[in-house]
C-alpha cells in the first residue's frame, strides 16, 4: 500500500512513538511542536505547545492519559494526552535528551546532555497520579559519563536503567542503588555514538543503532551481544518488528554531507533485516533527508518513519508481506 504523507512539521523529525494500543502516533520534531496523529489515516489530531526548543524524545503512559516530552530548552514536560494541557515541567540546567515512562508509568527515567561545566546525566522522577501533587525532585540522580546519553529505557521490572550514547558503550545500571552493573564490551560494542535503543515488546532483547554504520542486537539482562547487521550509511534509527523476525534501520548522510550526493527522488530508505539470518531483505524508499526516527505500530502491520525532510511516511504492509519466505 502506498505511504501517508504525514506533513505537520517545518523542522526535522527527530522521535516517534506509538501508544500502547497502537491507535496514536507521536511525533517530536526540532520546530518544538510535539504532534499526536491517528495511526491508522494519518490525521493530524493536535499538537503540545509548550516547549522554547527543539523536542528530542518522547514517551507516552500505558493508559495514554500522558506525554513526557525531552526538549532543548532544558525542561522536560508531561501533558495531558487528550487535552493537550501542560501538566508539568521539569526544570534543568542542561538541555533533556531522553524520556522513558516505567512499567506502570510511576517513574520516568530523564537524560540531560553535558552543557557548560555539567556531566551528562541520568535522572529518575517520580509521576504523582495526581497532575497537583507532581514534583521536580529526583528520586535517584546518575552523574554521566563521557558524552551525551542518547538514550536511556528502563529494564526487566524496572530494576534497571539501560543507557547508550556518545561514548558508544552501553550500560546498564541499578534503579534503586544508582550503581552500574555492567558495560558492553569495547571489542563486540559500537565503535562510533550510539544514536538509538529500542527494546523488543517483551523486553528480553533490545537493538541498538550506530554512526559505525551497524546496528547490534543485545540480550538485555546479560548484555550479550546476539547479532550485529551492518549496512553502507550511519544508522540513525532502529525498530524491530512485534510480528516477525525484523529489524529495520533509517539513516542516511549527516546533513552538511547531503548536497554532495545524488539528489534523486526520495532514495533515502529504510532498510529491512533478517533478525536470525543477519541480512538484508528489503528496503523501502521515500524520504528526501536520512531517516532520524523509526516505529513499528504495536500490531505489527504498519510503521511510520520521520525525516530531516521534515515528513513522517505511514506505511501499511500488504498482506503479503505477512508471506515473505526467505
Amino acid at each position: 500500500m502506498r505511504p501517508i504523507l504525514m506533513k505537520g512539521h517545518e523542522r526535522p523529525l527527530t522521535f516517534l512513538k506509538y501508544n500502547r494500543d497502537g491507535d496514536l502516533l507521536f511525533s517530536c520534531a526540532k520546530d518544538h511542536n510535539p504532534t499526536v496523529w491517528f495511526a491508522d489515516n494519518g490525521e493530524r489530531l493536535g499538537t503540545y505547545r509548550g516547549h522554547n526548543g527543539a523536542v528530542w524524545c518522547c514517551d507516552v503512559s500505558r493508559d495514554s492519559m500522558r506525554l513526557i516530552t525531552g526538549s532543548a530548552d532544558q525542561t522536560a514536560k508531561l501533558w495531558n494526552v487528550q487535552t493537550g494541557q501542560q501538566l508539568f515541567s521539569f526544570n534543568f540546567d542542561s538541555p533533556a535528551r531522553a524520556v522513558d515512562f516505567s512499567v506502570g508509568d510511576k517513574l520516568a527515567v530523564i537524560t540531560t546532555d553535558p552543557f557548560m561545566e555539567l556531566p551528562s546525566a541520568i535522572h529518575v522522577k517520580r509521576i504523582a497520579r495526581n497532575p497537583s501533587e507532581q514534583t521536580g525532585e529526583s528520586v535517584l540522580l546518575l552523574k554521566g559519563p563521557q558524552g551525551r546519553i542518547n538514550r536511556a529505557v528502563w529494564g526487566p521490572l524496572n530494576k534497571t536503567i539501560i543507557s547508550a550514547g556518545e561514548d558508544a558503550v552501553i550500560r546498564i545500571w541499578d534503579s534503586e542503588t544508582g550503581k552500574l552493573l555492567k558495560e558492553s564490551d569495547k571489542e563486540t560494542g559500537h565503535k562510533k555514538t550510539i544514536t538509538s535503543l529500542t527494546k523488543s515488546s517483551d523486553g528480553s532483547h533490545f537493538v541498538t543503532g550506530s554512526l559505525d554504520k551497524s546496528a547490534r542486537l543485545w540480550d538485555t539482562r546479560t548484555l550479550t551481544l546476539i547479532k550485529t547487521y551492518v549496512t553502507e550509511r550511519p544508522v540513525n534509527a532502529v525498530t524491530m518488528s512485534p510480528l516477525l523476525d525484523h529489524v529495520v534501520l533509517g539513516g542516511g548522510q549527516d546533513a552538511s554531507a547531503v548536497t554532495t550526493t545524488d539528489h534523486r527522488a526520495g532514495k533515502f530508505e529504510a532498510k529491512f533485516y533478517d533478525k536470525i539470518l543477519q541480512e538484508e531483505i528489503g528496503g523501502v524508499k521515500g524520504h528526501f533527508g536520512p531517516i532520524n526516527a523509526l516505529a513499528f505500530n504495536p500490531d505489527g502491520k504498519s510503521f511510520s518513519s520521520g525525516g530531516e525532510d521534515g515528513y513522517v511516511r505511514l506505511h501499511h504492509f500488504d498482506p503479503d508481506y505477512f508471506n515473505i519466505k526467505i
